[in-house]
């Protein structure tokens, strides 16, 4: 597809699923339809209007940056950071939407959605940390997350030619920890401010829990696809 024509809703969903490992949004659990579908159309939109997928991952850059500054701002700044978050996670899936729909997709974009989501989720944790949770813990966090991305993509360099499997520590299940984590921390620290720091670090360690469970699933899944490739 090339230029300014666009793709049908079938169309899109089969182009989409060539880029995720097989996996068909026209089958998936009704949520994730939902949601792949609200992207497809906002996505349809942005390209009639000419605005580029890079575009996009950068104002989703952004809005990821602002949670931190926002997080710590009043008693009610972590309600205001995870409203950043909710933001964020609507451009990382619109901005591949566009690509798709546009027939825009490209190596080089790829790279940066992949660059811009360490990006962002870095900044989730600098709002973690600034609203109490421990630093370890948040390094912890980050650095399971950030093996879990690096193992799929030096599998796939390897020869596992799908998506593996779906963890529990995968993306949208960070997206969601830090979204409900800061939404918490923000309302039990309208009751007592106290409060605020504890429920952060709880999110923090569900975090960590999910990452590295999802971790070792990830691991099984790609040595057992390796042996048989190999």
């Amino acid at each position: 597809m090339v230029g300014t024509q666009q793709l049908k809703w079938d169309d899109y969903a089969t182009a989409w699923a060539r880029l995720h490992g097989g996996f068909d949004p026209r089958v998936a659990a009704p949520v994730v339809r939902a949601w792949l579908r609200f992207a497809y159309h906002v996505g349809y939109i942005l390209g009639r209007l000419k605005v580029t997928p890079t575009a996009v991952t950068v104002a989703g850059v952004l809005l990821c940056f602002c949670v931190p500054l926002f997080a710590v701002r009043g008693v009610d700044g972590p309600i205001v950071g995870a409203l950043f978050v909710l933001l964020a996670s609507v451009a990382d899936s619109v901005d591949g939407a566009v690509a798709v729909a546009t027939g825009r997709t490209t190596r080089l974009g790829y790279v940066y959605d992949s660059i811009a989501d360490r990006l962002g989720e870095v900044a989730w944790l600098v709002a973690f940390w600034l609203v109490g949770a421990p630093g370890a813990l948040v390094v912890a966090g980050g650095a399971l997350s950030w093996l879990h991305e690096y193992l799929r993509a030096r599998a796939v360099a390897a020869g596992m030619r799908e998506i593996g499997v779906v963890t529990v520590g995968e993306r949208p299940t960070r997206v969601s920890v830090a979204l409900v984590g800061l939404l918490l921390a923000g309302l039990t620290g309208m009751i007592d401010p106290d409060l605020a720091a504890g429920t952060i670090t709880m999110a923090t360690a569900v975090w960590v829990l999910l990452a590295g469970f999802g971790l070792g699933q990830l691991l099984s899944t790609v040595r057992r696809a390796l042996i048989d490739a190999g």
